[in-house]
């Protein structure tokens, strides 16, 4: 904005004729210089993010997800399957065939942890899922109940396949696995103990 100052009353008329020079105010050239200074700060810090933003491009957090992703459904697969066997066994084995009920439970998960195995192979992972044996043996330690007010029977840790005895039956209360995913980016390995839902 241009503003032509008027003559002060103590200034001369100019003569007629003559060409009026409009004159900046003082205040409003340096109102000007500022706001053209900060638009060039702003653009330059804008710049300087698009640059970083171009140069480091946030690929690894988008590889760190989908990685994470292919974890969370390896474990999903292990819990389904758990649950499907276990729940086919139920009731079958009166405690005293126990181990029976182990390897029954073995057999029935084998060709699943084989497809899983197989299952993503072609989209360049690779993934294992093998049962613990130790893992079982502590969570059997820790989370089967012990003592004389219990309400079931007494916990077995048996080849990863922890069984409990309730009502004179077997029934399978945990397995345990280490999980293994491996993708272009990254390699995951993770124990975990499944309990099927009863």
């Amino acid at each position: 904005m241009v503003r032509v100052s008027r003559p002060r009353s103590g200034d001369p008329e100019p003569p007629p004729g003559a060409r009026q020079i409009p004159r900046l105010g003082a205040a409003g050239g340096r109102r000007g210089q500022l706001v053209l200074l900060s638009g060039v700060v702003v653009a330059l810090a804008l710049l300087a993010m698009l640059t970083a933003f171009l140069q480091l491009g946030y690929h690894a957090d988008v590889a760190t997800s989908g990685d994470e992703r292919v974890v969370a459904d390896g474990e999903s697969y292990l819990q389904r399957v758990t649950h499907d066997a276990a729940r086919d066994l139920r009731g079958e084995y009166d405690w005293s065939q126990r181990d029976a009920a182990v390897t029954a439970l073995r057999s029935a998960l084998e060709p699943r942890l084989a497809t899983l195995e197989r299952s993503r192979a072609g989209a360049g992972v690779a993934a294992t899922g093998t049962l613990n044996r130790t893992a079982a043996e502590r969570w059997a330690d820790t989370h089967c109940p012990s003592g004389t007010g219990r309400e079931f029977g007494p916990c077995r840790a048996d080849r990863g396949v922890v069984v409990q005895e309730r009502d004179g039956r077997t029934l399978v209360v945990g397995v345990a696995y280490d999980l293994g995913v491996t993708t272009e980016q990254s390699t995951t390995r993770l124990t975990t103990v499944v309990e099927p839902v009863e």
